[in-house]
């Protein structure tokens, strides 16, 4: 993040509004990979907190040994760099994907990140430790953890927001303070416990810092034994005789005493005492297992496990019709269910997650939600189809419902036999499926016979499922009409897509008369599933050795086919000839083709705008791009360790395709940069705004090689779309109170056209809202601010979730641009109360550490939070129920 005068000449206008919005930060260690072209070398937040992450991981694993499977040695993973695929491969076996786990590391990092950009916490000095507010900044920092445990059972998303924020305090505190200055080897010992008071602060009189007129200022502290921590900025103004933070863009270290303290990175004009970076990161990292361990504790470990998704497994949710002529469906949604639960119970597929939301007219909900299949099934077995009502139905009210409590890169199950009543839901939903990456699969029946059990009042519009059609479209996944007496065969595909399958490109997407669809399958790829629906007269489907299959149901030479009406699937024979592969269709009609896989190879993407300059490079991260605005690509490759032999070269990735997804067009191809080692699979690549200016949704496509040099061709499973303005709502750092007033603020900026906004706001529950701003003319690269008041009424339910929607919309009739919405969760929570038992005695123990981004080479040190050591006994398993009884509790 850059200051208000760093120089931006080598921007374009669009960043530099962007950055410009964001001004002044406060620092810290730089946010993300991305900021190591601006310092190589340094340790950045989300190196921290992946490196804590895994390591913990790894000591669940070593105590909890899977079953049916040999346990893992600590020994094996001594000198290696520790691996999110390696740790799910030794652990589950071969194949197992590790997408979910590192989706929802990538969630804490980026949350972790946020408080360097979001307007609300980057510049208040308590979120950061800095000002010598170090007492402020523990009581912060304690909330945070207190808060991710209570949010860890409402909502993912919101849990990992607070865990991040959590992170970033605590590993600021090793950065900005002097405490590695005064010679600590080890992190704080009662910086993670309310109950203990932080001594030896420095006080307002006390001076701190002598002159230094250098970039690197080594001896610039007076030598003091109190702990204090750096001043930036002019807010707070720092006393005369404190320490600055110090860097070229720090106001507050022109300022004598000049120069600063901060150990963010290795570059001495970002960081005066960059000669303690590895320190510092060192002691922010076990610091950083310090908390994740005692989250773990608790949380227990599943709690823990469900927090950063430590399971390859997807949830199972469903949302279903209970109108009285919906018995099959019913039937068929309970018979999946009970099939999936014993075919996985005990198995590293059995899903972690069940949420079950039923509709009717008018009403819809409540949400069920438990994590074990037994509750599930027993909920569900409970449903009967009742009473009637007229079509249409609340199916995109309770499927809003599920969004909200499905876990991020989950598939969502709606059973219904009638077009949506609430169709005015159909761009925030849509909107929503993209920000939680979630896919909705629509099993509709429309059957003409059907005449018991729904009135139909007035004549329906044959566009009435169009709703559907669009969520679909968004969430990448797919509409299936069928009738009652072949949903239960058509409703098996729930068991298939809860199995984490990849969706292959076709060449070109859609059916076109005459000619075939083309697919690409490498030697990774298990289990290829071709699926037909449509009024389809004859199909084959050609491999590249050139045998045929045609439309005849059974065994064929290919595979397995089964037909249920107008839906077919062919099932192909393992192994599978590699290459170039054919489907020929002819039909009445656009039929919908998907091939679908089983692989480990696949991969993450997200968005962000580069920020090259200042203290706080980094990638500000976005849910989608934004219209003029140049853009950054990050793809995070998982499963890059699934090839055919251990000492294969690794494979590799050459670009991305951006393919429009009505048509089927390709917009453009844009090269890939490696960034970091390639073990990590992370990759970059820049999208400029005329790539971006498709107004409809566009898919990414991922380009590469085998390590054997064959072609590996992946899809995203959701597709993108570019959204007009950029919005961004932030809220309070903290928990909301009831009885309290919460201010939240609300940016909004356009880089292309002029504009003209109508804003519209929503909160579920429906808490009052009020705003100062509800339209909004924007010029090119303009900006404006709004300022919104949410009253948590007396009778708010404590330890709840609150979330608030802002929607933008294009005024004009000619306008086709779509909504653009922002969300935002916040918690509900009684304030703590007032704990004044004795103080935790902190035991001594052995931590690990690995090769990876931060440490060369691995080493398992022994560490002493007391003074001494315990040689051999691992402190997470000793000390932890201990750390449980007598520091958690507060929280």
């Amino acid at each position: 993040m850059l200051p208000a005068d760093a120089p931006l000449s080598h921007l374009g206008p669009p960043a530099l509004l962007l950055l410009q919005l964001l001004l002044p930060p406060t620092t810290a260690f730089f946010p993300n990979i991305w900021s190591l072209l601006a310092a190589p070398g340094s340790i950045t937040h989300q190196d921290l907190t992946e490196e804590a992450a895994l390591n913990v991981t790894l000591q669940l694993f070593l105590e909890q040994p899977p079953p049916g499977r040999p346990p893992l040695r600590l020994e094996d993973f001594l000198g290696r760099t520790l691996l999110a695929d390696d740790l799910f491969a030794a652990y589950f076996g071969p194949g197992f994907p590790s997408r979910r786990f590192r989706a929802a590391l990538g969630e804490v990092s980026r949350a972790n990140a946020a408080q360097d950009f979001l307007p609300t916490s980057r510049n208040d000095p308590d979120l950061h430790f800095d000002a010598e507010r170090l007492g402020q900044g523990r009581t912060r920092l304690v909330g945070a953890l207190r808060e991710t445990v209570v949010a860890a059972a409402l909502d993912h998303t919101l849990a990992r927001q607070r865990l991040g924020a959590a992170l970033h305090a605590l590993q600021d505190f090793y950065s900005h303070s002097n405490w590695v200055e005064l010679g600590m080897q080890q992190p704080h010992p009662h910086l993670l416990w309310p109950r203990q008071e932080l001594r030896s602060l420095a006080q307002v009189d006390d001076p701190t810092c002598s002159d230094c007129e250098e970039l690197s200022c080594p001896g610039n502290l007076l030598g003091v034994t109190l702990l204090t921590s750096g001043y930036f900025g002019t807010h707070p103004s720092k006393p005369p005789g404190k320490c600055s933070h110090g860097g070229h863009f720090d106001q507050s270290s022109s300022q004598p005493p000049r120069g600063g303290i901060n150990k963010d990175s290795t570059s001495p004009g970002f960081s005066p005492h960059h000669m303690l970076h590895l320190q510092a990161a060192k002691l922010a990292l076990l610091a950083s297992i310090q908390a994740f361990s005692l989250l773990r504790n608790r949380l227990g470990d599943r709690g823990f496990s469900r927090l950063l998704d430590i399971t390859p497994a997807s949830s199972l949710s469903f949302v279903l019709d209970t109108t009285g002529s919906m018995g099959e469906e019913i039937n068929a949604a309970k018979i999946q269910a009970r099939h999936i639960v014993e075919q996985r119970r005990g198995s590293p597929m059995e899903p972690s997650h069940y949420v079950l939301v039923p509709f009717h007219d008018p009403g819809f909900g409540p949400v069920f939600i438990t994590s074990d299949p037994d509750s599930f099934w027993q909920q569900l077995n409970e449903i009967h189809a009742l009473g009637g009502g007229d079509e249409p139905e609340m199916c995109l009210s309770a499927l809003e419902l599920a969004l909200l409590h499905t876990p991020p890169l989950s598939d969502i199950f709606v059973f219904t036999d009638a077009s949506p009543k609430d169709a005015y839901l159909t761009n925030r939903v849509e909107s929503l499926t993209r920000e939680r990456r979630c896919r909705v699969t629509f099993l509709v029946t429309e059957d003409p016979s059907r005449v018991r059990g729904r009135a139909r009042r007035e004549v329906l519009s044959p566009l009435r499922f169009e709703p559907y059609e669009a969520v679909a479209l968004a969430s990448g996944g797919e509409v299936i009409f069928t009738k009652d007496q072949y949903i239960q065969d058509v409703a098996a595909i729930v068991g298939d897509s809860i199995a984490d399958l990849v969706t292959l490109p076709l060449e070109p997407p859609i059916v076109v008369p005459e000619r075939p669809l083309v697919f690409n399958v490498d030697g990774l790829l298990q289990r290829v599933t071709v699926r037909i629906h449509g009024e389809v007269s004859s199909f084959w489907i050609r491999n590249p050795a050139g045998v045929s299959q045609g439309q005849d149901e059974g065994e064929g030479p290919l595979g397995h086919t089964r037909h249920f009406g107008q839906f077919w699937i062919v099932t192909m024979n393992d192994p599978l000839q590699t290459g170039t592969w054919e489907i020929q269709v002819t039909a009445n009609g656009t039929p919908r083709v998907r091939v679908q896989a089983q692989t480990s190879l696949d991969f993450l993407f997200h968005f962000g705008i580069p920020v090259e300059d200042g203290p706080h490079p980094g990638l500000y991260p976005l849910t989608q791009p934004v219209t003029g605005l140049q853009t950054q690509l990050l793809v995070e490759v998982t499963g890059l360790g699934s090839r055919g032999n251990p000492g294969d070269p690794l494979p590799r990735f050459s670009h991305v395709v951006l393919r429009g997804v009505l048509q089927g067009e390709e917009l453009g191809r844009v090269p890939l940069e490696p960034m970091g080692p390639q073990e990590r699979g992370l990759l970059t690549a820049s999208l400029p705004p005329t790539l971006l200016a498709t107004s409809g949704p566009f898919s990414l496509e991922l380009i590469g090689q085998d390590g054997a040099g064959q072609g590996l061709h992946r899809a995203a499973p959701q597709p993108c779309a570019v959204v007009p303005v950029f919005l961004e709502l932030s809220g309070p750092p903290g928990f909301l109170a009831p009885g309290t007033k919460a201010p939240l603020t609300l940016r909004i900026a356009s880089f292309s056209g002029p504009q003209d906004l109508d804003l519209r706001t929503s909160v579920n529950p429906s808490f009052a809202l009020s705003s100062n701003i509800s339209r909004v003319h924007l010029e090119p690269n303009e900006s404006a601010w709004g300022h919104l008041w949410l009253e948590v009424p007396d009778s708010a339910t404590p330890d709840s979730m609150v979330m608030v929607t802002v929607t933008a919309t294009t005024d004009g009739e000619a306008s086709t641009a779509p909504p653009t919405h922002a969300f935002l969760r916040l918690l509900v929570l009684a304030p703590a109360p007032q704990d004044q038992l004795p103080a935790p005695v902190h035991s001594t123990g052995l931590v690990l550490t690995t090769a990876g981004p931060v440490f060369h080479p691995s080493v398992l040190e022994t560490l002493s939070r007391a003074g001494g050591g315990l040689v051999g006994t691992p402190w997470w398993g000793t000390v932890a129920g201990v750390l449980l009884l007598l520091g958690l509790a507060f929280w």
